[in-house]
């Protein structure tokens, strides 16, 4: 990372004491640059709308922790996105109050991919996990980039399919990257910086307030083509992300699930809002079709399956038949482990091959 008058101005900038966003936004339009901002004094200010409350904090700039942004940012696979870099997104910068400048460590050039975000709950059930790790194994084989918050559940669970799947993934933070929360994600960040991207609009050194984390979905919503819910308490976070993908107009869908759990009275409520019902890949690529680079890998996604199905897929298609069998009776024809019955169970739900009949039986429906 280059050490310039500028990059040194924009982290000030990203720093001042009630700045934030709207208003620094509002500078940089005003004075063209973070350095001119901070040059441009106090009748400029005024002028441009600043309050005269933060007049001071712009002319005496706090230099507290320059030292350590720049540490950080020399460091391998990291820097700093602002508006005039042709890395940062440009879905992003649609959004209402877009981040001034994006921390990243890893590879930026991924936020220039088409992105699906999948979110959900923490505290999710052992199917909504597998439903989210599925739902990324198969949208990163349509070439589609994952995103998501790194949080526990769901999130953690959509960032390890993609990368099980050899696609990329990227991480929105709501702290600084010189930390990793939840902790025990330790091991997964890494694991995206190498495959992917973290990125996070806080400087270094920023911890996990409660007030970060709405900030934090509206980039996520943001870079994104559209967000799939995945378990969702009626007031969750994952609800906000879904309110602030409508209202930067994504599209939204939400996986249903059984009426009796408290998970998923999220995703109802979305779907009576008009979110998608959601059962497979395919009802995800026909609203995304028209929006992506490469059409050709959304094309006539119900009449074939791309990619072609894997062979244990393909061993319990086999199995399957065209009569309803249970879970019970697929166990005795395939001989499969319990867990490896129901992940690809599950992919060939995903991928609109089977459907599950009322009582729990499984039924081949193409």
């Amino acid at each position: 990372m280059v050490d310039t008058a500028e990059l040194r101005a924009t982290l000030r900038l990203i720093r001042a004491p009630g700045v934030g966003p709207v208003l620094g936004a509002r500078l940089l339009e005003n004075f063209g640059s973070a350095q001119s901002a901070f040059d441009a004094g106090s009748a400029a200010w005024q002028k441009a709308g600043i309050p005269r409350s933060l007049h001071e904090g712009l002319s005496k700039p706090d230099e507290k922790y320059l030292a350590d942004d720049l540490r950080w940012l020399e460091g391998e696979r990291r820097g700093l996105l602002t508006f005039s870099d042709e890395r940062y997104p440009e879905r992003l910068k649609e959004i209402s109050a877009p981040p001034l400048a994006l921390f990243y460590q890893g590879d930026a050039g991924v936020l220039l991919q088409s992105q699906l975000a999948i979110v959900g709950a923490r505290a999710a059930t052992p199917q909504g996990l597998e439903s989210a790790k599925a739902f990324a194994v198969e949208l990163v084989k349509r070439g589609l980039t994952v995103t998501s918050g790194l949080a526990l559940g769901i999130d953690g669970a959509a960032h390890r399919g993609a990368l099980e799947a050899g696609g990329k993934t990227i991480a929105v933070c709501a702290t600084g990257l010189d930390r990793v929360y939840p902790a025990r994600h330790r091991t997964l960040a890494h694991e995206i910086a190498a495959n992917g991207v973290l990125i996070s609009e806080f400087p270094p050194g920023t911890p996990p307030l409660p007030e970060h984390f709405p900030r934090r979905n509206r980039i996520i919503s943001g870079l994104s083509l559209g967000v799939l819910v995945i378990e969702a308490a009626p007031e969750s976070g994952s609800l906000i992300t879904a309110r602030l993908a409508l209202e930067q107009g994504r599209e939204v869908f939400a996986v249903p699930g059984s009426i009796h759990a408290p998970t998923s009275r999220g995703c109802h409520a979305l779907i009576r809002q008009g979110a998608k019902l959601t059962e497979t890949v395919a009802d995800i690529l026909e609203e995304l079709g028209g929006f992506v680079h490469d059409e050709s890998a959304f094309a006539d996604t119900k009449a074939s399956p791309q990619p072609k199905l894997e062979p244990m897929q393909q061993r319990v298609l086999d199995a399957l038949g065209f009569d309803a069998a249970s879970f019970d009776t697929l166990v005795e024809r395939t001989s499969l482990p319990l867990e490896n019955l129901s992940s690809a169970l599950l992919a060939l739900e995903l991928q609109g091959w089977v459907g599950v009949l009322p009582g729990g039986n499984y039924q081949r429906i193409r």
